[in-house]
């Protein structure tokens, strides 16, 4: 009962949602109707992930503190071959990074003379995972559907990572990259702040990212209001339910022009799968649009050359895809 309590009444925050019906209904909306049940989600959502996403990020960056890039270069050092890229993947995911943002913490990585794999590993988990991605899973889909998708993102960065490094692509990383060797070590040095200190650069923290990423929990709660409330299901099962064999491969590609962060699509997979779309081509459509969107495809062509670049993107695209067809295979055991 403590557990139920904690997903639904602090993770899930369905007190939230009854509070914005009563609302809703007060001020004369009608929410058993497309339009106010329309309202209510899209309020519902953007309040619950925000008030979610600060108290997340303000804890992450706390920590963060105490482990700065050039830390995280010396301890990341320490290791070779598969648990260099298994530590890789997992800073990666414990890192609130975009997939632009992390970028140049990538090219400090590789300048640092770490191994590409390793570098790899941290770059594909780094948009895919991250500690608020993990609780804000759990508060809508529950425990099982969050680790479904954290999980097999690790396994894509930490096989991705070892494909690429047995490629010994080394050559095809942009010659400038390695000429700039101080790229992380002139980062701020966290280790010497106070308490005080600390606590206001995660505060800073919390308005940076929320100014870059509530646009997006807008876009995304708007586009999951209309696909819960107005598209309907036959269609959605049509398309990416169980009768559709390319179901997985459409909402891979789907999400690729998409530019958004995991909280942005958090509410448009809580609409997907609530009109019958699969658990895996959900995941599959999340994971394509935090790890390969069209503007990070563009700024990592500047890092890398092209063949790199194709190589990165079939990796990721096929691990994706595969993880997509696994889940719909076994979705009846995790749910």
């Amino acid at each position: 009962m403590l557990w139920r309590f904690f997903q639904e009444q602090l993770l899930g925050m369905n007190w939230l949602n009854d509070l914005t019906g009563k609302i809703l209904d007060s001020v004369g909306i009608d929410i058993s109707s497309s339009v106010g049940a329309s309202i209510q989600f899209f309020v519902y959502d953007t309040l619950k992930i925000s008030v979610l996403l600060c108290i997340l990020i303000f804890a992450v960056s706390y920590v963060q503190t105490f482990f700065p890039p050039e830390r995280s270069k010396r301890i990341m050092g320490r290791f070779r071959g598969i648990k260099a890229n298994i530590t890789g993947a997992l800073l990666g995911a414990v890192t609130p990074f975009c997939s632009c943002s992390s970028i140049p913490i990538f090219m400090g990585f590789t300048s640092a003379g770490l191994p590409l794999g390793m570098t790899f590993s941290f770059l594909i988990s780094s948009p895919m995972i991250n500690p608020g991605s993990l609780v804000l899973l759990m508060s809508i889909f529950g425990t099982k559907i969050a680790f479904a998708y954290i999980f097999p993102g690790l396994c894509i960065a930490v096989l991705g990572g070892i494909f690429i490094e047995h490629l010994h692509m080394d050559k095809y990383i942009e010659d400038f990259v390695y000429s700039r060797p101080g790229i992380i070590d002139a980062d701020i040095e966290f280790l010497n702040f106070t308490q005080a200190e600390r606590i206001k650069y995660s505060r800073s923290e919390v308005k940076a990212t929320l100014r870059v990423v509530f646009p997006y929990i807008l876009a995304g709660g708007g586009i999951g209001a209309v696909i819960h409330n107005y598209i309907p299901e036959s269609i959605i099962g049509g398309i990416l339910g169980d009768k559709s064999p390319f179901g997985v491969i459409i909402a891979a590609i789907t999400g690729i022009p998409v530019y958004a962060d995991i909280f942005g699509t958090i509410p448009i997979a809580e609409a997907l799968l609530a009109k019958g779309a699969l658990l895996g081509t959900v995941i599959s459509f999340m994971m394509a649009v935090t790890d390969l969107s069209l503007p990070s495809i563009i700024m990592l062509r500047k890092v890398i050359k092209p063949r790199l670049l194709a190589v990165f993107i079939l990796t990721c695209s096929a691990g994706i895809i595969i993880t997509g067809y696994v889940f719909n295979a076994f979705a009846y055991m995790l749910m």
